[in-house]
């Protein structure tokens, strides 16, 4: 993954890969049958950890304004993961990314949307609020990675809670 997100999916390549990591072509081998297989097992923990799991720990607060505030204080907080979403999705372009960046951002808007229905929302309304939080939580990090510059605490404290009290009714 850190490849992918330092170099992009034209960088995986498994001799490389196995002099980056110490180990010989042969385990990677042993383990994935072809880089193919290496890239998927790749993209899809990311979709496991990164939406599945998240989603089921979020389940757990029963306030949708509380869940969406804690969704994404977390994404914001996790800047390494931001700039992984911002990197796959600029890669979502490639063959074997794409249908897994996909299947993931229909999902987290699907969730938001969900939330915002929770709260009284129109089906439209719901939707374009999930659209414009998940898009600013894309840019803002697409921005970071491009720019190489990641805000201090306090910084993106402050951009989060003008981002929250924008698109999350008290």
């Amino acid at each position: 993954m850190e490849v992918l997100v330092e170099r992009g999916v034209g960088a995986i390549a498994i001799e490389p890969l196995a002099a980056r990591l110490g180990a010989t072509k042969g385990s990677f081998y042993h383990h994935f049958p072809n880089r193919e297989a290496l890239l998927r097992a790749t993209l899809e923990s990311w979709e496991r950890s990164e939406t599945a799991e998240v989603l089921r720990r979020l389940d757990a607060i029963p306030d949708p304004a509380e869940r969406i505030r804690a969704v994404m204080a977390a994404a914001y907080a996790d800047v390494e993961g931001g700039i992984r979403d911002a990197a796959l999705l600029a890669s979502a372009g490639e063959p074997l990314v794409r249908p897994v960046v996909e299947r993931v951002t229909r999902r987290r808007l699907a969730y938001l949307t969900e939330r915002y229905r929770d709260l009284g929302l129109a089906p439209e309304r719901a939707r374009h609020r999930a659209r414009l939080i998940y898009a600013a939580y894309l840019g803002f990090f697409s921005e970071v990675r491009a720019l190489g510059d990641v805000p201090g605490p306090s910084e993106l404290s402050g951009y989060i809670e003008e981002m929250l009290g924008t698109v999350v009714p008290d």
